[in-house]
């Protein structure tokens, strides 16, 4: 991955969703020095199927700033989008415009927009959420650096921003780069995801802490396998300048 930049903004659809492949990568970065911020499109209100919509959503948030704070992310933000039915389209496109234009990032985080978890046969099928938001972020790329387009947000003082230079897909089955990482930022990659501890009790009855090291230290240990051994976290790289 490249190291020569400063400021990062993710752009996911749920609570969890960093935290299920791009986390320690953020962890290792904010070690660094480097500036990254969250936009989480939905609150996660439908995930949760014994909790009501709106008691899940106050849990998931309060979950998911935690989460963020233990890999070293202060800024975060709810865009408030229907959990379950976000609709690609001009109106996310603007939100995440929106976000770019404020934070002014030179990389975009975002996760797996693509048809399926993995490639071949039998791949499982992604969800329309991920696949919305994750389409809506690299489009916003270009929107945010055009004047022309969502003008309105000038008029609140947001100027263009071209400075975006990539965008790194997290869980993508298309892998180009990878983001080494070490002990520290594996044990704060634990944290964050054991902070979801609502939403992992109720996914699953094995015991959270060990789904969690299952699920961190399996995708470090794939991906380290295949760059070069150790800890990393894989990308889909795409260019934007």
């Amino acid at each position: 991955m490249p190291g020569d930049w400063q400021r990062a903004l993710a752009v996911v659809a749920h609570p969890d969703d960093l935290e299920y492949g791009a986390a320690a990568a953020v962890a290792e970065w904010t070690a660094q020095g480097k500036e990254i911020a969250y936009v989480l499109a939905t609150s996660g209100e439908a995930g949760i199927d014994t909790l009501p919509p709106v008691e899940c959503a106050r849990v998931r948030e309060a979950e998911q700033r935690a989460s963020a704070a233990a890999v070293g992310v202060t800024e975060l933000e709810f865009l408030g989008h229907p959990d379950g039915v976000i609709e690609e389209g001009p109106a996310l496109r603007a939100d995440i415009a929106r976000a770019i234009r404020r934070w002014r990032p030179e990389l975009v985080i975002t996760a797996n927009h693509h048809e399926t978890w993995g490639t071949g046969p039998g791949a499982w099928r992604n969800t329309p959420d991920h696949r919305a938001v994750g389409r809506a972020a690299l489009d916003a790329i270009g929107d945010a650096g055009n004047r022309w387009i969502f003008a309105d947000q000038l008029e609140d003082g947001l100027a263009p921003w071209d400075g975006v230079r990539w965008a790194a897909v997290s869980a993508s089955p298309y892998v180009t780069h990878a983001q080494a990482v070490g002990e520290r930022a594996v044990d704060a990659a634990l944290a964050s995801l054991n902070e979801h501890r609502a939403y992992i009790t109720a996914l699953t009855d094995e015991d959270p802490e060990a789904y969690a090291r299952t699920i961190v230290t399996g995708g470090l240990e794939m991906h380290g396998a295949r760059f070069g051994g150790g800890n990393a976290v894989g990308f889909e790289l795409v260019p934007f300048s």
